[in-house]
């Protein structure tokens, strides 16, 4: 299988209007909003699709708005989609919609600490003493070597975000940053002023990091469903303490996404799927990799042709591992009549199907599928499998090959149906 990363965007992809022709087509997302609603208790999805934009980019608000629209395109792509990815990402909050997909946090936990993080990113920012600002053009080392040199221990400058080979961002204290960016400049470097009062991802928000921390210990957590990257490592998540106290640090640390990139890359990912508003993560990808293969699902025709993309992909893998199970299964029936019958004739005309459909790569029909899953349920019952072992086997050829939205559509499946089995 295709293996397949989902990212999730961070603070500044936000935009009035964002996420309604979303939530126009997919009742899904419309519910997410309604659901985030009901758990901040004020209209978020009115101040996303049309309020005004000083509001939006209130950091208290916008951090919940872009978690919420981030989970709302996350369900749209398991619902018309549902191919199971490997490995998530997000840059800064967006980290906290990776977690939240993943199933590592709840929607009403993350909402509720998101909203707590925006408010006191929030007072940081009202106190004017720090700014970001992104650097594009120069290396990262010279970029390092400048703030060094112009950083305080009682007004610091440092690297924020490692986003790219070509773009990063510094944060800290006011005149530092300043003082830093004439050096910058100096050095030929293209210097962009982020529309933000305090210094994020930088050690003039430890005060805050520490309040936060209280909140994170307020919530339950989980294993996540797949790899979850964490931004302050670049490496995935160990346990539930290692999230609480990554994503306390990640407020102080600089946020390591070239670092994640790169590991998502060592680890053979082929598509990069943003679920958020605009293409910040696509674009940063492209600077390292222009060949990357991004798509956005907000997008409706990167969603098409993922449709078309994984439809083959996951048609296919569906015959592999119904075929591949019916082999593997133990046998406890040593009737040879009753084997030949209900194994061997089975597996060895679904096996010729698919040697026929691959060689010509011509995409399995839902009929196919039918002989395949019926095969498998024959094979089951000839070599007396129990019924919840058979919900087992049915639950891995789901989850190994990320099929649940084909599967949603087969029910007529002899198997499926009498067993109960659609999850």
């Amino acid at each position: 299988m295709t293996k397949i990363a989902l990212l999730f965007p961070g603070q500044g992809s936000q935009y009035i209007g964002m996420s309604k022709k979303l939530c126009e087509d997919f009742q899904v997302a419309a519910q997410t909003f309604d659901e985030a609603n009901d758990i901040l208790g004020f209209d978020l999805k009115k101040i996303c699709f049309e309020g005004k934009m000083e509001e939006l980019t209130r950091t208290d608000i916008t951090q919940p708005a872009l978690l919420t629209a981030s989970v709302a395109s996350f369900r749209v792509y398991m619902e018309e989609i549902g191919v199971t990815p490997q490995f998530s990402a997000g840059h800064s909050v967006g980290e906290y919609a990776a977690l939240t997909c993943s199933g590592a946090i709840s929607f009403a936990d993350s909402l509720k600490i998101v909203r707590k993080r925006g408010l006191l990113m929030q007072e940081a920012s009202e106190k004017a003493l720090g700014k970001m600002v992104a650097v594009r053009g120069l290396s990262i080392e010279a970029i390092e070597q400048v703030c060094k040199k112009a950083s305080t221990s009682e007004m610091p400058v440092v690297m924020a975000c490692y986003n790219s080979l070509k773009q990063n961002v510094i944060a800290g204290h006011s005149k530092t940053v300043d003082q830093a960016v004439v050096k910058l400049e100096e050095l030929g470097g293209t210097l962009t002023p982020l529309k933000v009062s305090a210094a994020f991802h930088s050690p003039m928000l430890q005060a805050s990091a520490d309040e936060l921390r209280y909140e994170l210990e307020k919530v339950s957590y989980r294993s996540p469903k797949w790899e979850v990257i964490s931004n302050v490592s670049g490496l995935p998540y160990a346990d539930s303490l290692d999230m609480i106290d990554s994503l306390k640090e990640q407020m102080v640390k600089p946020v390591k996404w070239n670092e994640t990139m790169m590991y998502l890359q060592k680890q053979g990912v082929e598509k990069y799927i943003e679920l958020g508003p605009n293409a910040v993560l696509s674009n940063l990808l492209k600077d390292n990799d222009r060949h990357a293969k991004t798509y956005l699902v907000e997008n409706k025709h990167d969603v098409t042709e993922l449709l078309q993309a994984f439809d083959l992909e996951v048609r296919f893998a569906i015959m592999t591992k119904c075929i591949a199970t019916a082999v593997s299964i133990k046998n406890s029936n040593w009737d040879s009549v009753a084997y030949n019958q209900g194994v061997i004739e089975p597996y060895r005309q679904v096996k010729q199907l698919y040697e026929a459909l691959r060689q010509d790569q011509v995409k399995p029909t839902d009929e196919h599928l039918f002989l395949a899953f019926d095969m498998l349920s024959s094979v089951v019952k000839t070599k007396k499998i129990s019924i919840e072992q058979q919900k087992e086997i049915f639950k891995r050829i789901v989850e190994e090959t990320g099929a649940l939205s084909i599967l949603h559509g087969l029910e007529e499946s002899e198997w499926i149906r009498e067993k109960e089995l659609v999850l």
